[in-house]
């Protein structure tokens, strides 16, 4: 009797075919976990109404109080240019030459179409007709005798034919042109006391 001797496979066949088979589990397991369940999921699109809710909006209003972060305006005078409710006459930083010219740059790009390089109010735009009324001169007693605060919240706010530059021009540079506007009231009310004294011989001497 002639007994046959199974044929054994290589071992690194059947090393083979057991990867084969662990590779073909996982992928399997893959394939039945890639649903849609991350893009079809109950929400809302973005202006989307429901009747969740009773005022049948899908977006919630931010709770009361809610300050955006950095937003925290808790110095009132930098940025209302009021103290206790009143018109400040004060600056909320200190004014530096630095401050001034850069004051001077930003008037000069968003002031002197209107109001001229003097302040004189008849800038550009007013010699062209295309404001009415045109805006007083800075030189005026009223606004000579304005707090720095007004110039300020005109700025911010407009005021008459003017409109806001708060979405243009920082807060802080604001209060720098208000500063650069008193600079140049100053300028053309300014008289030999308000030189200062080691300055003043040089001045008198050139003096008509």
């Amino acid at each position: 009797m002639t007994l046959t001797r199974a044929r054994r496979e290589p071992r690194w066949q059947g090393g083979q075919r057991a990867a084969a088979g662990v590779s073909l589990l996982l992928l399997a397991s893959c394939l039945a976990a890639c649903r849609l369940d991350m893009h079809i999921q109950p929400r809302f699109d973005p202006y989307a109404p429901t009747d969740l809710f009773n005022d049948g909006r899908s977006e919630r209003p931010m709770v009361p109080g809610t300050v955006a972060h950095g937003h925290l305006r808790t110095d009132t005078l930098l940025y209302t240019g009021r103290i206790n409710g009143v018109v400040a006459d004060e600056f909320p930083f200190p004014i530096t030459a630095a401050d001034l010219e850069r004051g001077r740059e930003r008037f000069n790009v968003y002031c002197t179409p209107c109001h001229d390089y003097t302040g004189s109010g008849r800038g550009m735009v007013v010699q062209r007709g295309f404001q009415h009324p045109a805006p007083p001169s800075y030189h005026i007693d009223r606004l000579m005798k304005a707090p720095v605060g007004h110039f300020f919240e005109v700025m911010t706010n407009g005021y008459g034919a003017m409109y806001s530059y708060a979405a243009r021009v920082s807060v802080e540079d604001r209060w720098r042109i208000a500063a650069y506007i008193r600079a140049l009231q100053l300028s053309q009310h300014a008289t030999l006391d308000d030189v200062p004294a080691p300055e003043r011989g040089a001045l008198a001497g050139k003096a008509p």
